[in-house]
């Protein structure tokens, strides 16, 4: 018998409107007969969903966040909205984590401040799963901080070794440094600085990695500023949709050619799998006291219910409490973590 586990569910988070995640919950609660959601939202929306359902809790939120409000201004203004409530629930011991499709940039914010970051960790990072049709791997930040310090990447790059190790079950992860060439010396000032912190500090460090690795998965672990992050990873998903489009017209193109889609069709659906980011459901942010993932604004029913149940592998994996002890072991508290933590709140 697995752990028992609650997640807590942002019901009004996603672009798809709040029947997409109740779906998503409840296909999520039939998946996994160990979980139980707690669910947060409008009297109206998540009361008689949850009447209806075992393992189903309600929680009202008055207030809901949209897409376009600022993410800091949220946590101060909207400490009822699903979103926040959600992340409390975490912070008060009545969930052990959070999933929702919302705001990203909010996401960040209640988590950082509400569930509260993980001791000595300066900047939580925005993970993803690399949808790559080789194998799996992990890359971080993806969007949560746009300009970073070299000793960020370090705690990056052991925060995503946690990951890696914890939830794609890869013994012993490689990490490896995004640049622009394979060479130490290679890159702008924070990468050859980062490197040269990276190679001192970590030992399962492996070196620089280029873009045209990250799909590749040479390395279980690329580490990266959130600009940079972010960038490579909308190129990686845009590229797959176009390809897959592309693939889909040229094969139904003539009666011939059609014919011979039918004959590699359970391929391709395999392939379209493999480079979608439903698999996961979103990403993880790391560094948090608590298990968060962050979903598409635009997900679906399937990447709502792979996104809770993420969630919940990550809490039975006890990921942040592993992070937390990597980073103890690190000693790599410093000084000026609190101040680290205002800046992201302005640049949120």
């Amino acid at each position: 018998m697995a752990q028992q586990v609650t997640v807590a569910v942002d019901a009004m988070g996603g672009d798809r409107g709040p029947s997409v995640v109740l779906q998503g919950v409840a296909d999520a609660l039939l998946a996994d007969p160990d979980l139980s959601v707690v669910l947060c939202g409008p009297a109206d929306v998540v009361q008689p969903f949850a009447a209806d359902l075992d393992r189903c809790q309600a929680v009202t939120a008055t207030e809901v966040v949209s897409m376009d409000e600022h993410p800091a201004k949220v946590v101060r203004t909207k400490k009822d909205s699903s979103l926040v409530v959600g992340c409390r629930q975490v912070k008060e011991g009545k969930a052990q984590g959070f999933f929702s499709a919302g705001s990203t940039g909010a996401c960040l914010a209640a988590g950082m401040f509400v569930m509260g970051r993980v001791k000595g960790v300066q900047r939580p990072a925005l993970a993803t799963v690399v949808p790559s049709p080789v194998r799996e791997s992990v890359m971080l930040d993806i969007g949560a901080n746009a300009d970073c310090k070299p000793e960020y990447l370090v705690q990056f790059a052991t925060m995503g070794t946690v990951f890696a190790r914890s939830i794609l079950g890869i013994a012993d992860p490689q990490v490896a440094l995004l640049n622009i060439g394979e060479e130490d010396e290679k890159g702008s000032a924070l990468a050859q600085e980062s490197h040269k912190l990276l190679r001192a500090e970590l030992p399962n460090f492996a070196g620089n990695c280029e873009g045209r690795d990250v799909l590749a998965s040479t390395f279980d672990v690329v580490v990266t500023d959130g600009f940079t992050g972010n960038v490579c990873l909308k190129t990686i998903e845009g590229t797959a949709k176009v390809l897959m489009a592309a693939l889909k017209e040229r094969m139904t193109a003539t009666p011939v050619s059609s014919l011979g889609a039918l004959l590699v069709k359970n391929s391709v659906y395999s392939l379209k799998d493999q480079l979608s980011p439903d698999t996961y459901g979103g990403g993880p942010l790391l560094g948090v006291k608590g298990e968060l993932i962050v979903g598409h604004g635009s997900s679906n029913e399937l990447a709502i219910k792979n996104g809770i149940l993420t969630t919940a592998r990550m809490v039975r994996a006890g990921v942040w409490r592993a992070i937390a002890e990597q980073i103890a072991a690190l000693d790599a508290e410093g000084d000026g973590a609190e101040d680290a933590a205002e800046d992201v709140a302005h640049e949120l």
